[in-house]
């Protein structure tokens, strides 16, 4: 007979293939809140740079009022920032949950796809904003305005945003949303005199 963590286990790794196939072909519906979100940063805190923010599947255009060139040279720079390189976790987190299924399964579901959001949408923001202050032209890089110290927050918000956050932020939202799950894995605890 299997252990319960074994089973979880296996249940985690069945549900995977399933769950990253509805997020990968759902992309556009799950992750709507995200590219509203960006679109209301742009318009608002993001003005003098962005121009708007249009969607084609699951990437991001960034419209801005950068020249790719010189001043003079016609055109505005567009950047495309792919929303799945920051929402993976959301399947992690759906396999994990399914793979669990304790009672109230959907509420703890919705409560970790709300908590990832914001997430998401730092990742989102952040890796435009990398794009436009760090790696493009010197010329480009120029038109923003962003000063030595603000590039270095950039690609710290940056790092952290697709290196840190996508992968732990669906664990410890899972942990949080089934601690009563982890308790059952552990088995009945003993006192410190056996009691």
């Amino acid at each position: 007979m299997k252990s319960p963590l074994a089973r979880f286990i296996l249940l985690v790794l069945a549900w995977l293939p399933v769950t990253f196939g509805v997020w990968y072909v759902l992309a556009p519906i799950i992750l709507w809140p995200v590219q509203l979100f960006t679109a209301v940063i742009g318009n608002l805190g993001l003005r003098d740079l962005v121009v708007g923010v249009d969607a084609r599947g699951a990437t991001l255009t960034f419209v801005t009022t950068l020249k790719p060139g010189s001043v003079e040279a016609g055109g505005v720079l567009s950047v495309d920032v792919n929303m799945l390189l920051y929402a993976f976790g959301l399947p992690l987190f759906a396999a994990l949950t399914l793979a669990a299924h304790e009672p109230g399964w959907w509420r703890r579901l919705l409560i970790g796809y709300f908590a990832m959001l914001p997430f998401i949408l730092w990742g989102v923001v952040a890796d435009f904003l990398k794009n436009i202050a760090v790696t493009a032209s010197p010329l480009v890089t120029s038109q923003t305005g962003f000063s030595a110290l603000d590039r270095d927050i950039i690609v710290f918000a940056f790092q952290f945003g697709s290196l840190i956050l996508p992968a732990v932020v669906p664990a410890i939202a899972w942990v949080l949303t089934h601690r009563a799950f982890l308790e059952g894995l552990r088995g009945p605890r003993s006192g410190v005199n056996g009691a």
